[in-house]
């Protein structure tokens, strides 16, 4: 049978956008979710004519909870089922915590968490009821390191992901947690952060990145990790103190 529907957050630039046309590449029809309609038709035009799928738009802004409240209900629509969940939107902020006001960590934190909960707790329901299915959500490298709220909330991530794919794998379904470091996409570029702002030898295509953690989700693992550095990175992250983990914050924040 011909693959399901993908629903992908953050889907017009970036790891997202990266996502959508591998899905599409793979034959899933998709509802695209992110918050400028206008590029939302332009990449649903672009999958249409390069894949011939089907592609939905829902603009949404995943810190306005009732804007969210639309994409859970099509996640939730047993008439509609949705096979897989990319869960990609997000944000960082530039500056250290007590330099953003609490609105803005308040933001990123409704983003980061708030929306992975809620929608994969309304993706999650029709999943286990028919036995199959499965979440990918992007976390964060940062997750492994004292990074400030935008690392809390990826640990969070990280953390609810593993406990789900424990909790739902003998119902039929997957969750992954993939872990990226720097890529080269807008992330950076709207946080007016420059690529110069860590090593070149750091960073990663996105593209690539995306097809590796379609890999690893085909394969059942619970954490992709892309490239080797970023694994012994993740590995290190739990051997070396805290402290001295910390000189390194200011990297991927000039």
């Amino acid at each position: 049978m011909p693959p399901g529907t993908a629903v992908v957050t953050g889907a017009t630039a970036g790891i997202g956008l990266r996502f959508a046309h591998r899905l599409a590449e793979r034959g899933h029809d998709l509802v695209l979710v992110a918050r400028d309609e206008a590029r939302l038709d332009a990449v649903a035009q672009e999958l249409r004519a390069a894949y011939g799928v089907a592609v939905e738009v829902l603009p949404a802004d995943l810190a306005d909870r009732s804007a969210m409240a639309t994409v859970e209900a099509r996640l939730a629509d047993r008439d509609r089922p949705v096979e897989l969940l990319v869960n990609n939107a997000g944000f960082g902020l530039k500056e250290r915590f007590l330099d953003n006001s609490a609105d803005a960590e308040t933001a990123m934190l409704d983003v980061l968490v708030t929306a992975v909960l809620r929608l994969s707790h309304a993706a999650l329901g029709p999943m286990a009821e028919r036995g199959g299915g499965g979440i990918i959500n992007v976390s964060s490298v940062a997750a492994f390191l004292p990074r400030g709220t935008y690392s809390a909330a990826k640990a969070w991530v990280n953390s609810f992901s593993e406990w789900a794919a424990q909790e739902y794998r003998p119902r039929g379904v997957r969750v992954m947690a993939l872990c990226p470091g720097f890529t080269r996409t807008e992330f950076h570029e709207r946080m007016d952060v420059g690529q110069d702002s860590a090593p070149g030898f750091l960073w990663l295509d996105a593209d690539a990145l995306v097809r590796a953690a379609l890999d690893d989700y085909d394969r059942g693992r619970v954490y992709s990790i892309p490239s080797a550095r970023y694994k012994a990175i993740a590995m290190l992250a739990r051997a070396v103190p805290t402290g001295a983990l910390q000189r390194f914050q200011s990297l991927g924040r000039k």
